[in-house]
């Protein structure tokens, strides 16, 4: 009745990753983690501002 934790996980299922490196600039910068739990978008500071102002 009750399945292991092992049985739940699917093989097709994506992991993200939890490095420092923003997916615009490239750069590492440790807010790119923290903006990846808040938004789930793996941006830096930087670049989520100019996101921001220039939503192009």
């Amino acid at each position: 009745m009750i399945k292991d934790f092992d049985d739940q996980i699917n093989d097709n299922d994506e992991v993200l990753e939890l490095d420092d490196f923003c997916e615009e600039c490239k750069k590492e910068d440790p807010s790119v983690s923290q903006n990846l739990i808040l938004t789930g978008f793996k941006n830096c500071n930087s670049c989520k501002l100019s996101k921001t102002i220039f939503p192009i």
